[in-house]
């Protein structure tokens, strides 16, 4: 069939009837099948101008090739061989006289096929080092191909990166323009040329509060500024913290006491209950303290933040904020468990949640590059894993795994 639509000009039907034979002889172990059906792939590969798939099922081909012939020649190497020792023991049977002269001429055979099995074998080997020269040259251009497409894929990144800056720059920096515009106006109104002699004090007293207010703006949407910037610092910088020996239980209780007390400063009101479970038998594992510390204090706040918005959400005395810790020894390393009883996340919210610049809080509380440097930290610094695990008006649990 592939044949038929080779000739037909079909490329398309061709190459699938091919692939199906194909796959059909390396099942069955049909090897002649997979040499026909590769030569075909071959050239309809070559006239569609793909020339890594004419290359692929063109290596197919010539392992095929040797294969086949080298397994015929040498059964009918063996056949001969064969025979001259039938026709030997036949005349030493019928001629005793001639039985040494028999003996001499299968010597002689014999001689001369294994000369010719040599000469095959060379020639086998030659084929095959050609053969193994074409796969490296393949492999090599391969790798080129990727490492073209890793860089493109890098390329693409830095853009959506750098319009993902540009759009968080934007705008905090239009908060603080529009505000300062206005703030240049409420001062006018009291200094300026046009200022109204008969207006009272209240008056001025209320302009005067409204541009402390723009101040305090200003001042809010500047440090948010900051902070990306500090944040894209954080992402861009180069090279490996000190690693150390470090007894994770303490260094998670650490981080646990430091996140809640700095929740706690800003919203006093706010309670949780803490649960732990630390594994006694932890064994240290070499880290970076202050890097691990970073990403531990950012997914506890983040824990702590979800549990007070599910508080303020239902307003039931009921509720209970809860933040759950634990840590375990497993296969190869450890694992840090941290769950809340919070709003969770739906399954779009967290096929983005490690994104840069993607946040589920309100505009100015978070730059979204937190969880992004996180998983960084853990992956790429320490060569673990950060998984999530969440559901809605449920809660969602946070798993750093990192290798002993």
């Amino acid at each position: 069939m592939a044949t038929l639509y080779q000739q037909m000009g079909r490329l398309d039907s061709s190459i699938y009837y091919a692939r199906l034979g194909c796959q059909a002889g390396q099942t069955n172990g049909f090897l002649r099948g997979v040499l026909n059906a590769s030569t075909l792939l071959t050239k309809d590969f070559k006239v569609r101008g793909w020339p890594d798939s004419a290359l692929k099922y063109q290596s197919m081909m010539l392992v095929m090739k040797d294969t086949l012939f080298g397994q015929e020649k040498v059964m009918r190497l063996q056949s001969l061989n064969y025979r001259e020792q039938q026709r030997a023991q036949e005349a030493a049977a019928s001629q005793a006289a001639l039985k040494t002269r028999y003996r001499t001429y299968a010597f002689v055979a014999g001689l001369v096929g294994l000369l010719t099995l040599a000469l095959l074998l060379g020639r086998h080997a030659r084929q095959q080092q050609r053969a193994r020269e074409a796969l490296e040259e393949s492999l090599g251009e391969l790798k080129t191909a990727q490492e073209q497409l890793v860089q493109r894929e890098k390329m693409a990144f830095l853009g959506e990166l750098t319009a993902g800056i540009a759009h968080e720059l934007q705008n905090p920096l239009n908060f603080v323009k529009n505000f300062a515009e206005v703030s240049t106006d409420l001062v006018d109104e009291i200094t300026g040329e046009h200022r109204d002699p008969t207006r009272n004090s209240g008056l001025e007293q209320e302009i005067l509060a409204g541009l402390k207010q723009n101040l305090q703006k200003i001042s809010q949407h500047g440090q948010r500024a900051t902070s990306i910037i500090k944040g894209m610092l954080e992402h861009s910088r180069t090279g490996t913290s000190h690693r150390e020996a470090t007894n994770l239980n303490a260094l998670v209780e650490e981080s646990l006491r430091l996140a809640y007390q700095g929740v706690r400063t800003k919203e006093k009101e706010f309670n949780a209950q803490l649960t732990t479970a630390f594994a006694p038998d932890l064994p240290l594992v070499s880290v970076a303290p202050q890097d691990l510390g970073r990403v531990l204090i950012n997914l506890f706040t983040n824990a702590f933040h979800a549990v007070q918005q599910r508080q303020r959400q239902d307003g039931q005395p009921a509720y209970q904020p809860e933040v759950t810790v634990s840590t375990r020894a497993v296969a190869g390393g450890v694992e840090i468990h941290i769950r809340d009883n919070g709003t969770g996340m739906s399954e779009k919210v967290k096929a983005k949640i490690f994104q840069p610049f993607f946040t589920t809080k309100a505009v100015g509380e978070g730059t979204g590059l937190g969880l992004s440097l996180s998983h960084d930290i853990v992956t790429t610094g320490h060569g673990g894993s950060l998984l999530v695990e969440s559901e809605v008006n449920a809660g969602t649990e946070f798993i750093v795994a990192l290798p002993a």
